[in-house]
């Protein structure tokens, strides 16, 4: 008997619809009204723009919908490709590369752009697609009014003038930010996972011989993956600069496949690369124009569907590529997308994640620098039992004998030296140990119509006993790192570790410095992430239930005790409230406590008491006997025990 029970929330097959529009039932709704949708959501007007009004009327943006644009507007023009993608007057570049991959696996494409969306009948103007954000699927609606400027449109557009689903998903995705203006820029791994949901990599070019690169790029290609590259550009006035051989710097592409094609009696390996812009094409050997394709065979030809024209796409030698472009992003539902002797679909990683918050003058504590503070920022419980097998590994791995240059900020120019190679290969030499992916990635950091990325890393540390406080991070070192302080959406590393239980602790390099995060872990066995230790979790699922619970119960007696329903605590509603959880302080303990916890506010706000409370507990639980001497001496005792604790953070 089939079962009736609904896929999780959040779920791809169930995903959370974002600001709560619904679109079965607005579609529903238009079509019995017979109106076409107009989201309130995201008006025809400026603020979706999110960048200043041109001053001239000449240049004036008008809002159309696709059959006011072109009459035979279709929403796709028979089937999907990479040249369906061609980038307008808006840098986003980074986004329309990561399209263009998505283009190539039609399974993935179909949970972004769900099928049976069409401009005709049923049409109501309002189409659908569907998001990764941070551990789970969101569907944003949109309506189809899109912004023209002279009559054409003004951001991603179609080579086939009357297809418009790309410019819908460029639509819908600046939604989701908060507008087209904050699509301004980015890196290719933000895309490829928020289509895929999957982890993205960085892999230098210069980490492999040409011939290896493309064995592991045609791989990963096969296995599903999401491919693109770029050409580092050192200085802001290189951003855009063209190549002699026509290649832009700065610049996202996407790798669309792999070949190899016989030139006499030469096997020459290829890789089919696409420009967003739709135009602007490398013009070096085996480009469009070069008279290498002259001496291969038609059949050769017709195999590798070669096209000849001004589209964006062209094939490029794996030497060429390997002596142009420095950087290929990759993205895959699995870690094991480099791993060439891994079955397709035999993986067997397992993922657990957390969300969490930097709460300023709480839990931001910035860098290792700061260790007055560091020990504050969040930290998560991380059991490894289970070893992996012996087996050759491709992937850098961190080597946890480096010097503490990772504290230091990465504005993305450094490379690994011949010495950091050396022992990042006597690390891969190392088996029997347990395999894991760490990824920490900031949220929301597209708002208000810009992007404004923290520099983030996180540390991973051996736990010896409980104990956790300041002394603790001051006496050890972390045995794994995500490396430099980046300012970029996400930071990983795959480790690899001996079994126990140790803490990850994900920070600023910047004390003080709000913010929203995201940490998953990608494991080989059952090694999982344990519930949060110490932080702001404040979005809890499925395997963190008791942290959950703790959350709620904090919850339900602040609202208790905020007599005033101010959404803060004065000292005394404090006081009133931590005798409520089982912990009596003296008045001036309680003036302390507020002071160190208000957060930047005249009172105690929620997350504060959280902080509050949590680390209240830990530093008695630390202190052996400390509940039996408090209990037997009494309140003012417990006081005094509280305060010599506080004096300590």
């Amino acid at each position: 008997m089939a079962s009736d029970q609904k896929a999780p929330l959040g779920s791809i097959d169930n995903p959370r619809k974002f600001l709560d529009q619904d679109f079965d039932a607005l579609q529903k709704e238009c079509l019995k009204l017979g109106k076409l949708f107009s989201d309130p959501t995201f008006p025809a007007e400026q603020k979706s723009i999110g960048m200043p009004e041109d001053p001239n009327p000449a240049k004036a943006i008008k809002w159309k919908r696709p059959k006011e644009i072109s009459k035979d507007a279709v929403f796709v023009d028979e089937t999907t490709g990479t040249t369906d993608i061609c980038q307008g007057q808006l840098g986003d570049c980074w986004l329309l590369a990561a399209l263009s991959s998505l283009t190539v696996h039609s399974q993935l494409f179909a949970k972004v752009v769900p099928p049976n969306q069409s401009l005709t009948e049923p049409y109501a103007g309002i189409f659908h697609f569907t998001f990764w954000q941070y551990g789970e699927w969101v569907e944003v609606v949109v309506d189809d009014r899109l912004p023209v400027r002279d009559g054409r449109l003004l951001f991603s557009y179609s080579r086939a003038r009357n297809e418009f689903w790309s410019a819908l998903v460029e639509k819908a995705y600046a939604k989701l930010v908060g507008s087209y203006g904050s699509l301004k820029g980015g890196n290719i791994s933000e895309g490829m996972e928020d289509f895929t949901g999957g982890i993205a990599y960085s892999l230098p070019v210069a980490s492999r011989t040409p011939p290896v690169l493309w064995r592991s790029l045609s791989a990963a290609l096969t296995r599903g993956s999401l491919l693109s590259c770029f050409i580092q550009a050192h200085t802001y006035s290189d951003v855009g600069k063209v190549t002699p051989d026509g290649l832009v710097m700065g610049h996202a592409y996407a790798i669309t496949n792999s070949d190899k094609v016989m030139k006499g009696s030469e096997e020459v390996l290829l890789l089919r690369l696409r420009n967003p812009w739709g135009f602007v094409e490398f013009c070096g050997s085996w480009s469009d124009k070069c008279k290498d394709w002259d001496e291969t065979d038609q059949a050769e030809k017709d195999r590798i569907k070669l096209k000849l024209e001004e589209d964006g796409e062209f094939w490029i030698s794996i030497d060429d590529f390997s002596k142009t472009f420095n950087m290929v992003e990759l993205c895959s539902m699995s870690p094991d997308s480099l791993e060439e002797d891994t079955a397709a679909g035999q993986s067997t990683w397992t993922v657990s994640e957390h969300k969490g918050t930097w709460v300023s003058g709480s839990t931001a504590g910035g860098s290792r620098k700061n260790n007055k503070s560091f020990w504050k920022n969040p930290q998560f419980h991380l059991v490894l039992q289970e070893q992996d097998q012996d087996e050759e590994e491709e992937e850098e791995e961190e080597d946890n004998d480096q010097q503490d240059d990772d504290d230091k900020l990465d504005d993305g120019d450094q490379m690994m030296t011949a010495e950091e190679k050396k022992k990042a290969q006597k690390q891969k030499q190392k088996a029997k140990h347990c395999t894991v992916l760490v990824e920490l990635l900031q949220k929301n950091r597209r708002q208000k119509d810009k992007t404004n990325f923290l520099y983030v890393a996180f540390h991973v540390y051996k736990m010896q006993g409980t104990c956790l406080d300041r002394n603790f991070f001051m006496t050890n070192r972390p045995v794994g790192r995500s490396g430099t302080y980046k300012a970029q959406r996400g930071v990983w590393r795959k480790l690899r570790l001996d079994p126990g239980n140790y803490i990850i602790v994900g920070s600023t390099y910047r004390p003080n410095a709000p913010g929203e995060f995201f940490i998953r872990i990608f494991s080989k066995t059952s090694n999982t992430l344990g519930q949060i230790i110490f932080g702001e979790d404040r979005q809890n699922r499925g395997e963190r239930s008791l942290s959950h619970k703790f959350y709620l119960s904090f919850q339900s007696i602040f609202n208790q005790f905020d007599e005033d329903s101010s959404g803060t605590m004065s000292p005394f509603e404090l006081s009133l409230a931590l005798e409520a959880v089982g912990l009596q302080c003296d008045n001036k303990v309680v003036q302390l406590l507020s002071e160190r916890f208000v957060a930047g506010e005249q009172d105690l706000p929620f997350h504060g008491f959280v902080s509050c409370v949590t680390r209240l507990r830990k530093l008695f639980e630390s202190k052996a006997g400390v509940r039996q001497k408090t209990r037997s001496r009494g309140k003012d005792q417990a006081g005094w025990m509280a305060g010599e604790l506080l004096a300590r953070l």
